[in-house]
């Protein structure tokens, strides 16, 4: 899924930051957009420097959760007032207090793009191939690896929303399970009996596989269906697979790292941030230039608190 802001197209997972509210006098205008890449980077319009720093944490923020978000940015001279809104304390709605001088406020809907979970499955089973399917009807972004491919699995599922089901019945179980150890994959399943994948792991070892590792293995993978056939065992491994995704999803997400500016005091977020300086040993970070010379002015006036 694609998406074009700033006249370049961006593949691969973003955020969507589209300006829906202005109250004036702002630089934006309703329908100005803009993406912000998991590393930080805006490309597009919603602001300047006002906005872009609140834009780009709120938008990392939406990529780790994977839900959106109603950002609502508001003068600091109306920080008291915004606090006592009680639309600030709805879900999906973040109040944001923005200290540049100029006074106006906007509203921004942050959306995550092409967040999908991935799955890789090695083998070219009857189940693997049902599973692959199935997979893709919920969502999923499916991989298929057969033995030519099988450090694919290494590459390509590194994050811990991924998953990575290993059905090759015998063939090459070794191999793929070795590859999949070496990611973050949240999910691992070996489709195999309890005696086959004992062996497996013996094999494992042998080669120098953390013990500890193999415990991240499930197996049997999926849940208990009693005696079933290679396309039940697919459906019980992708009920699995999506009770995992669910319980993950009603974890909190790891909080986007922040720093606070010492000039303005706004939250910046560390990653991506365009705007650094270092003083005795320390580094600081800004939502603007302006702030950042105002600090490489006068370092002493920001630092001795």
């Amino acid at each position: 899924m694609g998406t074009v802001a700033g006249g370049r197209a961006v593949s691969g997972p973003h955020a969507l930051a589209t300006v829906i509210r202005v109250d004036p006098p702002v630089s934006a205008r309703v329908g100005d957009k803009a993406v912000v890449t998991p590393d930080g980077r805006l490309d597009g319009w919603v602001g300047g420097a006002c906005s872009e720093p609140i834009v780009i944490r709120e938008a990392l923020a939406a990529l780790a959760e994977g839900n959106p978000r109603l950002v609502r940015i508001t003068p600091a001279e109306m920080q008291a007032a915004l606090a006592e809104q009680p639309a600030a304390e709805q879900p999906g709605v973040v109040a944001a207090v923005s200290t540049c001088p100029s006074g106006g406020g906007l509203e921004v809907f942050v959306e995550p793009v092409g967040v999908r979970p991935r799955l890789l499955v090695a083998g070219a089973t009857p189940m693997a191939r049902t599973l692959a399917t199935l997979a893709q009807v919920l969502g999923y972004e499916v991989s298929a690896v057969d033995d030519a491919g099988v450090e694919r699995v290494g590459r390509d599922a590194a994050g811990p929303d991924d998953a990575v089901v290993v059905a090759t019945m015998g063939h090459y179980d070794e191999e793929a399970l070795a590859a999949a150890l070496r990611t973050r994959a949240g999910y691992i399943g070996l489709v195999a009996s309890r005696r086959r994948a004992a062996t497996v792991f013996d094999a494992l070892r042998g080669r120098g596989v953390d013990p500890g590792e193999l415990e991240r293995v499930a197996n049997p993978a999926g849940i208990d269906l009693g005696p079933s056939t290679q396309e039940e065992i697919a459906v019980a491994v992708l009920a699995e697979l999506i009770r995992v995704r669910h319980r993950r999803a009603a974890m909190p997400a790891p909080p986007v790292e922040q720093a606070i500016d010492p000039v303005c005091g706004m939250s910046v977020a560390v990653t991506g941030a365009k705007h650094v300086a270092d003083h005795d040993g320390r580094r600081y970070w800004f939502c603007s230039e302006h702030c950042l010379h105002a600090f490489t002015r006068s370092p002493e006036r920001y630092t001795s608190v």
